[in-house]
């Protein structure tokens, strides 16, 4: 079922209508009254009144980005989206729904990722209601529905993807915090859109492991950024390295074979990526003693 627009008059303008119907009725009636007679007048007064009352049933009063779908003994004739005094169908059903952008803040999930980790996942999405008729119809309670979609969505998202990526190439939640949420945000659009709801953003509020697995991560990460922090240094320290050997040797400073270069090497190495500083050992002899 698709919205479609409904009858939208200018509610001051039928205001005045009905009040002429009411007060032309009224005065056919005191009309017949005075003349001691039922007459056709008598009833053409109490019809006027009658119509007068029907029509005053079909005034709305809709603040902004409120929207009434209207429905006449169960069906739907469609939806009144003005804002104002507005008359629409009388003798009808108008049901509320908000066009208002809203927020829905998850509660904290506890959720296995990819690898089987326990973690504490939450997430905030942004949402409004597009098309009236399908929040209406189509489920039962269309914030209910956002609620429990929301959830169903972020316990699945969090179970694709490791926490962390120990992989080269391998997406995880918290390193690819932008191609998680767009997948989210995807996701929970194809299960919103029957209910006529559109997603405008969705985000990440929580991202942590369970408390019991918190302390071990914690320390897997360091080691982790110890052994990167390593690669650096030594990566850096080679470099020093091959560039003083190629420095020596283009300015002529000093010649060493490959025993005394691999010595040099040795040295150097143990003192560029040593944790502490150095302690220099002086050579009062020749460069082979």
């Amino acid at each position: 079922m698709k919205e479609r627009k409904g009858l939208e008059l200018n509610g001051w303008v039928m205001l005045v209508v009905v009040l002429a119907l009411l007060a032309g009725g009224g005065w056919l009636i005191y009309l017949a009254a005075r003349d001691d007679g039922v007459s056709a007048m008598f009833w053409a007064g109490i019809a006027t009144v009658v119509v007068g009352g029907v029509m005053a049933s079909g005034f709305v009063i809709n603040p902004p980005n409120i929207a009434k779908v209207v429905t006449f003994f169960g069906r739907y004739l469609g939806t009144v989206r003005r804002n104002g005094l507005v008359w629409t169908y009388p003798l009808t059903m108008r049901e509320r729904v908000s066009l208002r952008i809203q927020n829905f803040d998850s509660e904290t999930l506890k959720v296995n990722d990819a690898n089987g980790n326990p973690i504490e996942v939450a997430a905030v999405i942004v949402w409004r209601v597009v098309d009236t008729a399908q929040a209406a119809f189509e489920v039962e309670d269309y914030e209910d529905f956002v609620k429990i979609q929301t959830e169903t969505a972020v316990r699945h998202m969090a179970s694709e993807y490791p926490y962390d990526n120990y992989e080269e190439g391998q997406f995880s939640l918290r390193a690819n915090a932008d191609e998680v949420t767009t997948s989210l945000h995807v996701e929970l659009q194809d299960q919103l859109t029957m209910a006529g709801v559109e997603v405008m953003r969705t985000q990440l509020r929580r991202l942590a492991y369970a408390p019991e697995i918190a302390a071990d991560m914690l320390r897997r990460q360091q080691a982790e950024a110890v052994v990167a922090a390593r690669r650096r240094i030594v990566e850096g320290a080679v470099g020093m390295v091959d560039h003083a050997l190629e420095m020596l040797s283009e300015k002529h400073i000093v010649e060493l074979d490959e025993e005394r270069k691999a010595a040099m090497v040795s040295n150097l190495l143990v003192v560029l990526c040593s944790e502490h500083h150095a302690q220099p050992v002086l050579n009062a002899g020749t460069l082979y003693q």
